[in-house]
């Protein structure tokens, strides 16, 4: 059996995991010696649900056919015979820092089974939407918070795909205190079927940290001692469960194992969040320059990349940036140019700002500035879309759902960049290459993190999980 340092049987830290303690409270030692290697420290999740198309961003055709490649032509990447849509030339000159995935494949073309696979690395039925916890939801039960932060974080985290609308950024089986803390706190219009107002970007995405009216730091700290002495009053009084739990053991703790009440946790992060002055600074995009956030792009997609990583480099673990269905914009990337849609034509929607145009400056941005910064060595950036388009484009000149073939990148944590990993026919139809899908995907984010997929979680009943069914590192990606 593995021991860490002596101090510990594997087990043992499997519960210190299961039961969401911060990593920092283990001793300097055990930190240090982990089993598995860990090449990253931090997450960036680029998540684009809907659809992102393939063949007009990272994975052009030029020699096919009109009706297959389209109208826009294509921009050489610094990678010798490696080429993007010609929208994409930011990232093209960065290709050094990434490790671009052509081969990226799966067998669904539903957009609520792609996302929740894509998001969880679990393969799902109907019934299991909201079910399934997300890779996000697994780390943060497994190394907690840290910084003052939640151990997951969506910005803005108000995608509700539907009608009707589904939520499907979750902690699923592991309980609701592993869904994500969402910056931009409800969304304005569930199910994206219309254009709305909105506050700026900046105040949308502080929604969750705004005090109510009339509530200041010494009064929220003055109701923070009175729950917690309720809290404990109630635990001298009743020897069964704690209250505010559902008599459990804990959320997620092995059988035997003894767990915190979730709902007084759930409080603490919140309250933690709430009067902690670094975490507030950090959702203050206001800080910097406006020559960063230009680099970035004054758009929704660069500011909330410019906001990751700003909570990444103030301590967040795991930040996934929400993007894609969009109260004004509608459903951003779902371009089949249905009448009802209302969309411009595929080759022409990629240039627009809150389009194509507009992720490849907010990556590049993005990428470049965690570089300069030092940060992207211990930062691992993940860039998914739940599949890409059909390679042919429509009557109506867009393009349908195909998930058979799409591009995703790797970056930074140990990622060996300047390099593509596999490759699709002569129309980005199917990939020639071995395929890689969503568990693979979320086995590599796990592996940069030093988290073994043959762990054994529990859910609220005390039932044993693997952190994934099934996946393997996606060959080639680390250095």
């Amino acid at each position: 059996m593995k021991t860490w340092n002596g101090l510990f049987h594997r087990r043992d830290l499997l519960k210190i995991g299961s039961l969401s303690l911060a990593a920092s409270l283990l001793p300097e030692g055990v930190r240090g010696n982990q089993p598995q290697r860990t090449s990253a420290d931090a997450v960036i999740l680029l998540n684009m649900m809907g659809g992102v198309t393939h063949i007009d961003s990272f994975d052009p055709k030029p020699g096919a056919p009109e009706e297959i490649r389209g109208t826009n032509g294509t921009v050489q990447t610094a990678l010798p015979g490696v080429r993007f849509g010609e929208v994409m030339p930011r990232m093209a000159a960065l290709t050094q820092h990434f490790c671009l995935l052509r081969s990226f494949s799966h067998d669904s073309n539903d957009h609520l089974l792609s996302q929740v696979y894509m998001l969880s690395g679990r393969k799902v039925t109907m019934a299991q939407l909201m079910t399934e916890p997300n890779v996000g939801s697994i780390v943060s039960h497994l190394h907690g918070p840290r910084a003052g932060f939640p151990g997951y974080i969506a910005v803005p985290g108000t995608t509700r795909p539907g009608p009707p609308p589904y939520a499907l950024f979750t902690g699923g089986w592991l309980g609701r205190q592993f869904d994500p803390f969402c910056s931009g706190g409800r969304p304005r219009n569930d199910d994206f079927t219309a254009r709305v107002a909105e506050a700026s970007e900046d105040e949308f995405n502080q929604q969750a940290l705004q005090l109510p009216v009339g509530m200041n730091a010494n009064r929220l700290s003055n109701r923070q001692t009175l729950r917690e002495r309720i809290d404990a009053g109630l635990r001298t009084l009743t020897p069964g469960p704690s209250p505010g739990g559902r008599g459990e053991k804990g959320a997620g703790a092995p059988p035997g194992g003894r767990g915190e009440d979730e709902l007084a946790r759930q409080y603490r992060t919140a309250f933690e969040m709430l009067t902690n002055p670094g975490v507030r600074r950090a959702f203050d995009l206001r800080r910097e320059t406006a020559g960063v956030r230009d680099a970035y792009g004054r758009t929704k997609i660069g500011q909330r990349c410019l906001l990751a990583r700003r909570l990444v480099e103030a301590g967040a673990r795991f930040v996934m940036v929400d993007y894609g269905y969009d109260p004004e914009y509608g459903n951003l990337w779902d371009n089949h140019n249905a009448p009802v849609q209302n969309h411009p034509k595929i080759c022409d929607f990629v240039k627009y700002p809150y389009h194509l145009a507009g992720t490849d400056r907010a990556f590049a941005g993005l990428l470049d500035d965690l570089y300069q910064r030092g940060m992207l060595e211990r930062t691992l950036v993940v860039y998914l879309t739940e599949f890409g388009r059909t390679p042919r484009i429509n009557r109506e000149g867009g393009r349908d759902h195909w998930g058979a073939a799409g591009s995703l990148f790797f970056a930074g944590g140990g990622v060996r960049g300047g390099q593509v990993i596999g490759a699709t026919d002569r129309h980005a139809a199917n990939p020639v290459t071995a395929p890689w899908g969503p568990g693979d995907v979320a086995a590599t984010i796990y592996h940069a993190l030093g988290i073994d997929p043959e762990t054994t979680i529990y859910d609220r009943l005390r039932r044993p999980y693997p952190v994934l069914p099934a996946g393997r590192v996606i060959a080639g990606v680390f250095a």
